[in-house]
């Protein structure tokens, strides 16, 4: 009879070992998953449904944590490098405006100067009459400006995309920030319930 209990007890054990095992082989690669493919939000929900809080301290798993402040820093360091191709972006595109404004400067300098001289028609040495430099000069102007033209509209352009990106990066911030304040309130709200509730259980 006693060999019958003992045998039936170290079943009971070994189950309990066994059903204990594959349920943390099953809470650990739900969380892989989660933190692998879900959203930085998606991830701070997992963690925050998750784990529990004891004595004010929130318990979480060292793999966990190490994981999600990597996801975070990834996050970050991408946005980072994101705003600074974006600046490189404007820088280049101010110093090519700059340059066309200087174009533009001096074309109209060459043209001022050819209108004070227009007795003189020698170009290169080639004498020409006055409607056929005329229209040489027109020329010019007109492909600078033209070419003015197509540079400020694509520089305009990206400074749209500009400033979409930069819109959503704010939008971003905010929605993270609204975030952390809400789950900041849950907590604030969770401790004080639970504080309730255990000067509840003391004075009853």
């Amino acid at each position: 009879m006693k060999k019958i209990i003992l045998n039936y007890t170290a079943a009971l054990l070994l189950s309990g070992i066994f059903i204990t095992c594959f349920q943390n082989m099953e809470a650990q690669t739900s969380a892989s998953v989660v933190l692998d493919s879900a959203s930085l939000e998606g991830q701070l929900n997992y963690v925050h449904e998750k784990t529990r809080v004891y004595n004010d301290f929130r318990a979480i798993r060292d793999d966990i944590f190490l994981q999600l402040k990597g996801n975070v820093m990834d996050t970050l360091n991408a946005i980072k490098l994101e705003v600074a191709q974006l600046n490189s972006r404007l820088t280049e595109r101010a110093f090519q405006i700059e340059t066309l404004n200087t174009d533009l400067v001096r074309t109209k300098q060459e043209k001022d100067e050819a209108i004070r001289n227009k007795d003189s028609f020698s170009f290169f040495g080639i004498q020409m009459n006055k409607a056929l430099y005329n229209s040489v000069m027109w020329f010019i102007i007109l492909g600078l400006a033209t070419l003015a033209v197509i540079m400020v509209v694509m520089f305009r352009r990206s400074h749209l995309v500009t400033k979409e990106v930069k819109n959503e990066l704010q939008a971003t911030q905010d929605e993270f920030e609204q975030y952390r304040k809400s789950s900041r309130e849950k907590y604030e709200k969770l401790v004080v319930s639970h504080h309730s509730e255990i000067m509840r259980l003391k004075n009853s």
